[in-house]
């Protein structure tokens, strides 16, 4: 398929370079060119705005930072809209709020554009791998259209019916829950350090035993090894993502105690940590305090 891809950010360039080794011809566009080198070296062409990214595309693929970030490529003379054709697909790859997902989908309606919300699951090297796991929704049109991308940069979908916003709710909780697994693996090992037990000891119990699933043996490596740079999830995201799961709970009247709990260490993460780190320097928080 032609395709256009922008956000080349650590998961960007990888799901890029994933649909090139699948056999797509990819337009991409970064705020930042030069990020674009190693995928034009490989075929990609680099387009100079938004708009020229998506003109002639199929499907257009975002992955950036936030909403805000979004908005900006979307909208205005040089953005995205004005450059897809009538029946072109957007897939927004990016973690963002349902409220926002909810807008871009009527935006997308009254433009006559399909549009799929696909947040992903997974680290940038997974991202490169093509193996992510995908959240997934919009219409049985949209999301037949956008099959043969996603069986390229993932291994699995996971299809959530016809209501893109669905899968970005979905997607919110599970960072939620990322954060309050990095919580309690954080408050567990500094318990055992207080009591004197080395960390690397804790760490070998606890992936022997229960705690060997995919989301500990990511995450309790650097907090046992205090090794929280080059970040993967960086803790500014994962800062405006619980901030997006609190603003998701109150519209639906539901309630999320240990979320306030986790917002506060990570609030408290970025500012003395600084804001390059992976959330699991808080970690280091909870220790401190």
């Amino acid at each position: 398929m032609d395709l256009a891809f922008l956000g080349l950010g650590q998961m960007g360039i990888g799901m890029a370079g994933a649909l090139l080794d699948a056999g797509h011809t990819l337009t991409v566009w970064n705020r930042s060119p030069d990020k674009a080198a190693a995928l034009t070296e490989r075929g990609a062409r680099l387009a100079r705005t938004p708009r020229e990214a998506a003109d002639g595309a199929q499907a257009v693929l975002t992955m950036v930072a936030d909403d805000a970030a979004l908005t900006a490529i979307l909208e205005g003379e040089d953005g995205v809209l004005a450059g897809m054709a009538p029946g072109a697909l957007h897939l927004s790859h990016s973690t963002i709020a349902v409220a926002t997902a909810d807008k871009l989908a009527e935006h997308h309606a009254e433009a006559g554009h399909q549009f799929v919300s696909a947040p992903v699951f997974g680290r940038p090297p997974v991202a490169a791998q093509g193996k992510l796991a995908i959240v997934a929704a919009g219409s049985p049109e949209a999301m037949e259209v956008a099959a043969p991308i996603l069986d390229a940069l993932g291994r699995v979908t996971f299809p959530m019916g016809d209501k893109p916003s669905a899968a970005n709710l979905v997607k919110l909780a599970g960072n939620f829950m990322i954060m309050a697994t990095v919580e309690a693996y954080g408050e567990a090992m500094s318990l055992g350090e207080k009591g004197g037990v080395d960390r690397a000891k804790m760490l070998e119990v606890f992936s022997g035993t229960i705690f060997d699933g995919a989301i500990h043996k990511v995450y309790g490596p650097p907090i046992a090894e205090r090794r929280h740079r080059p970040a993967g999830f960086a803790a500014p995201l994962g800062l405006k993502d619980m901030r997006l799961a609190g603003e998701a709970a109150e519209a639906v009247g539901a309630k999320l105690p240990l979320l306030d709990l986790v917002r506060a260490h990570l609030t408290e993460t970025v500012a003395t940590e600084g804001s390059d780190v992976d959330v699991t320097a808080l970690a280091e928080t909870i220790a401190k305090l």
